[in-house]
């Protein structure tokens, strides 16, 4: 097992951490948006209905996710790299035990607040739709593990060892489609049964995918064991802590990761609330209409954008107990360093990510849910914005690692308070859009006050990021103008509704903007400057001088 050695290792960690994470992430988060297309179709002409039922439970799940774990897998990883970096392996260990306790205790009382309580959270999040009762207390039943396969995720990324969480998590996805597809075919198209039914047993997917994904996290601690031990009995003595010295040791560090973990989703939960009811003041829709409208950008655009924002969350994952190591050693200037390597990196993947996916669009629309062209415009909106959800994913988080739990919960109060004020306004403006628009000006200030603010504290170089990102914006955009070109061009010829055409060209759309991008930032030695002198190997390969 990699152990974190703060001094020397920083960049090849992250770099190494990010990729196991960013696979592991991308590949769940494809999975999970592929079973759309035969979900839809089994669903038929109740897809719309069974779309947002299911959007809506998960919307809570999310929240009562968040919650259960309390933060605490994102504490443990900072805490234990904390006491990694001093040679306090034991102690370490021994905070984990007690927090496997805990979390093993949480999972009951919110898997049962959740199930008893579903009653109540239908009539407070889903206008009181009746249906939606039984699809929460469906998911109640994973919230009962989840803290504990969360926990065991936290404790691995401690020791900045990604592997096992990546292919947990993809395997966990594996396992969950695989469920929710054999039960809907079963439901919908062999025994005509009730959509409601169908969403029922896909949400209760999630307890079969966290159970599978546990057992994988158990082996691959246990195949570490004897290098565990190892470092344990070769650390100091474990620090004079009591049980009730570590429940508020986790809890002080658990609760920002709480707030801020569930930050994206409060400004979804909010959506979710007022959405009908604003938009009744502005236009004329029957109820479908506007679940249909909903659908479009909190279910449909929101899981599609969601497989880029996740790179940003891989990142922030590695990010923590790096800044954490750091930290505790005391070392400002290196702290410096990695977070400008953090924000390199991150707009170096996540720009042209966004732009990719607004190039790609319409292919990808149509393939994924069949052409409609307010859909398209609601996931190019949404790609843009994915950029500062994820901005604020790896701002939070560095705060976090660097011990500025306050100033990250402030700024986010401060984001949210934004969108509360301006959400009746700008759907009053753009419609259906306003949402959007709300969320993309509160998370612009949220990601600036955090920005200012960690360059105030740790001066980083922003001389060389702002350098290094106009030439990934440079790149991006040129890649963004060969794809929307080939775009125009096959569509205007052949039309956009053919689900095949459109698999094929979202293909070879995105080999090609791959190919643009990556042939520029290799060309121009920018990604030996953001990725390290490694990247030389793939310019040999592929011959680029």
């Amino acid at each position: 097992m990699p152990v974190l050695d703060p001094e020397s290792s920083s960049q090849s960690t992250m770099l190494k951490g990010s990729a196991w994470m960013t696979a592991g992430s991308i590949f769940s988060r494809i999975l999970g948006a592929i079973y759309i297309i035969p979900w839809m179709a089994w669903m038929g002409s109740d897809y719309p209905a069974a779309n947002a039922l299911f959007a809506k439970g998960y919307n809570i799940y999310s929240l009562f996710l968040i919650v259960s774990t309390a933060g605490i897998p994102g504490a443990i990883s900072k805490q234990i790299s904390h006491y990694n970096a001093l040679n306090q392996y034991a102690t370490g260990n021994r905070l984990f035990k007690h927090g496997l306790k805990i979390m093993t205790f949480m999972g009951i009382i919110f898997g049962a607040v959740m199930f008893f309580g579903a009653p109540v959270l239908a009539t407070l999040f889903t206008d009181g739709d009746p249906r939606s009762i039984p699809v929460i207390k469906s998911l109640a039943v994973a919230v009962l593990i989840i803290p504990i396969l969360s926990i065991l995720r936290g404790y691995l990324q401690g020791y900045s060892d990604m592997a096992p969480s990546a292919i947990s998590q993809f395997i966990e996805q594996i396992a969950r489609v695989i469920y929710m597809l054999i039960a809907t075919y079963l439901i919908m198209v062999i025994n005509k049964g009730s959509y409601i039914n169908a969403v029922v047993q896909s949400t209760f997917a999630a307890f079969i995918g966290a159970a599978v994904a546990i057992v994988i996290l158990v082996f691959a601690i246990l195949k570490k064991m004897p290098k565990l031990r190892q470092l344990s009995r070769n650390s100091k003595p474990i620090e004079n802590l009591n049980e009730r010295s570590f429940t508020r040791e986790i809890f002080e560090q658990a609760v920002p990761f709480i707030i801020l973990d569930a930050g994206i989703t409060f400004f979804n939960l909010y959506d979710q609330s007022t959405f009908n009811q604003f938009m009744r003041m502005f236009v004329n829709a029957t109820g479908a209409q506007l679940d249909n409208y909903y659908s479009l950008f909190g279910f449909q655009a929101n899981k599609l954008i969601m497989i880029i924002v996740s790179l940003s969350s891989a990142m922030a994952v590695t990010a923590v107990p790096i800044l954490s190591g750091l930290y505790s050693k005391g070392n400002k200037k290196k702290i410096e360093d990695q977070i400008s390597n953090t924000l390199e990196l991150f707009f170096f993947i996540m720009i042209p990510a966004s732009l990719g996916m607004y190039a790609v669009a319409q292919p990808l629309w149509t393939t994924f849910y069949r052409y409609d062209s307010l859909g398209v415009l609601m996931l190019q909106f949404s790609s843009i914005i994915s950029i500062l959800l994820g901005l604020f994913t790896v701002l939070s988080a560095i705060l976090q690692a660097l011990y500025r739990n306050r100033l990250a919960i402030k700024y986010f109060i401060y984001g949210l308070i934004v969108k509360v004020v301006v959400q009746l306004p700008m759907i009053g403006i753009f419609h259906e859009f306003g949402p959007l628009v709300a969320t993309s000006i509160g998370m612009g200030v949220v990601s600036w006050l955090m920005l200012r603010e960690l360059h105030r504290i740790y001066p980083f170089d922003t001389g060389r990021i702002s350098r290094r990102i106009s030439g990934i914006i440079l790149f991006s955009l040129v890649m963004f103008v060969s794809v929307i070109f080939v775009n125009w061009v096959v569509f205007h010829f052949v039309g956009n509704s053919d689900r095949i055409i459109s698999v094929v060209v979202l293909v070879l759309e995105a080999g090609l903007g791959g190919v643009v991008y990556g042939y520029l930032v290799l060309k121009t030695a920018l990604a030996d400057r953001i990725l390290g002198s490694k990247v030389s190997r793939i310019r040999r390969i592929f011959n680029i001088k």
